[in-house]
């Protein structure tokens, strides 16, 4: 099989490969299904072994950093390691359809960071971004910007990012501080495309989460229910341009087509599933051809930049 493509991920430097791994499938119970330490053993080593070399997780995850730093942190040097800060520390996980608490006070920031360092048997993060988008006045006046960028200073984290969504995301920009930011983005869900060019635009790096999101029906039966994408995929009749292909598959070039994409975070506990996504990213972008009438079609069908 070829070798994944490499993007640079902003000014961060970093360059990561286009399809990165979303821990979030290791985070076993209550907010999903149970992992075992060789499951999660042996989809992590898969990973590494098909060259992946960005890794995504969060505090919030359950399990994910602890099965990250048991199963491959004598790999360290191979992947670039993300996580997440305003995970609250020594809360209880949520009820599964329910968000976890987050709060951004200077100390509980720190804590977050020191808590992944220990969980994750490292001793720096390649990239902390802020979950749950918060907005600027609540990072300023709570201490948590102040305290990350003060343990980016002591080398324990090297760039900060933000997990950002509209209406936050075009204020984050605007504060020029952030190197990434993680933002939900499919065929789907379109509304954050022109935010996105924005950001790249002021030279950060862009991983977009979600990008094969809602690419099959069991997918969509689980979808917000704000949000109508079997409506969106029928109305666009999408199967028309498949020529042959996977709904995920499609679903997944799609994203990789978004020229200021760098990786793209999928997430699985099967290894069998993981080498489709890799069979599938391998190929790259869809046609220009193909984009041009799917984006035609789908913003026809309501997914479109906001």
């Amino acid at each position: 099989m070829p070798d994944l493509a490499k993007r640079t991920l902003g000014r961060t430097g970093l360059e990561v490969t286009t399809l990165g791994y979303g821990a979030m499938e290791l985070r076993g119970e209550p907010r999903g299904p149970a992992v075992t330490e060789t499951e999660a053993a042996n989809v992590l080593n898969a990973v590494l072994d098909a060259g992946i070399n960005f890794i995504d997780t969060s505090p919030d995850y359950g399990s994910s950093e602890e099965h990250i730093g048991r199963s491959i942190s004598h790999r360290r040097g191979e992947y670039f390691l993300a996580s997440k800060c305003g995970c609250l520390v020594g809360a209880r996980p949520a009820p599964a359809g329910q968000r976890n608490a987050h709060v951004f006070t200077a100390e509980n920031v720190r804590a977050g960071v020191e808590q992944s360092l220990r969980r994750m048997k490292t001793d720096h993060l390649d990239l902390v971004q802020f979950h749950a988008s918060p907005g600027r006045d609540e990072l300023e006046r709570e201490g948590g910007l102040a305290e990350l960028q003060k343990l980016q200073a002591e080398g324990k984290v090297r760039f900060l990012g933000m997990s950002g969504t509209l209406p936050n995301l075009r204020e984050h920009i605007g504060m020029g501080v952030f190197d990434e930011f993680q933002i939900p983005y499919s065929a789907l869900e379109r509304e954050h495309e022109a935010a996105i060019a924005e950001a790249a635009t002021a030279g950060a790096g862009i991983v977009i989460r979600g990008g094969v999101a809602r690419g099959a029906p069991t997918d969509w039966d689980r979808a917000r229910p704000n949000l109508p994408v079997r409506d969106r995929w029928e109305q666009a009749n999408l199967d028309a341009l498949l020529d042959g292909i996977s709904r995920m598959e499609f679903t997944l070039r799609f994203t990789l087509s978004l020229p200021e994409l760098a990786t793209t975070i999928v997430g699985t506990r099967n290894p069998a599933h993981l080498r489709d996504n890799l069979a599938a990213a391998v190929k790259g972008p869809l046609p220009a051809t193909v984009m041009e009438e799917a984006k035609r079609r789908l913003a026809a069908a309501g997914s479109k930049p906001e």
